[in-house]
């Protein structure tokens, strides 16, 4: 059976472990976040996509990472806390990973896989996007630097499959 975004798991920032194989059927947003970094206000376009298509069958799932120049320091509830008063998320946050090295996130090392970056596949930022397929297994990857609003075609697109 070919692996899919649905064979992973993850655990949510409370702890609680979830299979990804729950969001099935759904187009997936995986985002590497963090609270101190130059595009955190992203974060607030991450909320709005969510509120406009989840209805539709999409969902955004939050990765905190401080792989890149400390800027995710927080516990996991202080992040959470940080994400719900300053953005309004409600999109599900999971515990802070990492998403490049020998520590990587086995998800985050299927991800890279699927779709490289300009300079080969390791995760050069916070905010890097990677869209899913309902399907689970047709990725797009997007620079930190493409403002969620600009991912709406691709979304749409993906969830016309």
């Amino acid at each position: 059976m070919q692996e899919t975004i649905f064979s992973f798991s993850a655990e949510r920032n409370d702890g609680t472990k979830i299979n990804l194989s729950q969001y099935k059927g759904n187009v997936i947003l995986v985002v590497n976040t963090a609270s101190k970094c130059s595009f955190t206000p992203q974060y607030k376009g991450l909320q709005a996509l969510y509120e406009k298509y989840r209805d539709k069958g999409f969902m955004v799932l939050g990765f905190p990472c401080d792989q890149f120049a400390h800027q995710e320091p927080g516990s996991d509830a202080e992040i959470a806390q940080f994400c719900e008063v300053n953005y309004g998320v409600t999109f599900p946050l999971m515990k802070k990973i990492e998403v490049n090295g020998s520590g990587a996130h086995p998800l985050f090392v299927w991800l890279r896989s699927k779709a490289h970056g300009v300079i080969g596949d390791s995760i050069k930022w916070n905010f890097t996007k990677f869209l899913v397929s309902r399907d689970g297994q047709t990725v797009k990857r997007f620079a930190p630097t493409v403002e969620p609003e600009k991912l709406e075609a691709d979304i749409e697109a993906f969830l016309a499959k």
